[in-house]
């Protein structure tokens, strides 16, 4: 009975151990993450509009009919980000993703507090290689630090109604995600 007992036990803890790492494996080994999904339509270091979400045609998992969509497949081998999006008339998002589909930041409109969301995305290391400013503080400049060289970046904007989506896919073509060439500029004083 005890023998039985201990191989139940054993049979469990064994079981848990095996779901708990393929679990954890399987997002570093499948071959359709969404970066991959993504890199056959869209451009790298570009905005590219998603095309509106249906059951058949759904290029990320658990899109929002709501939502205009847009991703900039980003490589920061070739130097830091600038991303600018305009806000749109009722809600607007910004997401950041590794290649590994892993979020590390988000910034949505009212947390911005501006007409256009706009920051700076680079690597730890070309953060550190940027010269210090004292006049220049968090507040007017945004600058991310991806984890990664290479990631994702989704932008969504809200249509609060169906006839609404036409100015929610504009705001979104009008998003800009380029490789700069220049290091990031301070703001002039009083301006922003």
């Amino acid at each position: 009975m005890i023998r039985l007992m201990f191989a139940l036990i054993g049979g469990v803890v064994l079981g848990g151990i095996v779901h708990l790492v393929s679990v954890l494996a399987l997002p570093r080994i499948a071959t359709q993450d969404a970066y991959s999904r993504l890199s056959s339509v869209t451009k790298e270091n570009t905005v590219s509009p998603l095309p509106q979400t249906e059951p058949a045609n759904a290029l990320l998992p658990f899109m929002d009919p709501a939502f205009a969509m847009a991703v900039c497949r980003y490589d920061l081998a070739k130097g830091p980000i600038k991303l600018t999006v305009p806000v749109s008339q009722s809600y607007t998002s910004v997401s950041f993703y590794t290649r590994s589909d892993v979020a590390y930041y988000a910034i949505n409109d009212r947390s911005a507090g501006r007409r256009v969301i706009e920051l700076d995305l680079m690597t730890e290391a070309q953060h550190e290689a940027l010269p210090e400013e004292e006049d220049v503080t968090s507040a007017d400049r945004l600058i991310i630090d991806s984890p990664t060289a290479t990631g994702l970046i989704v932008l969504k904007a809200l249509a609060a109604e169906p006839g609404l989506m036409i100015q929610a896919q504009a705001s979104l073509a009008a998003s800009n995600c380029r490789v700069q060439t220049d290091p990031p500029a301070a703001p002039v004083k009083g301006k922003r």
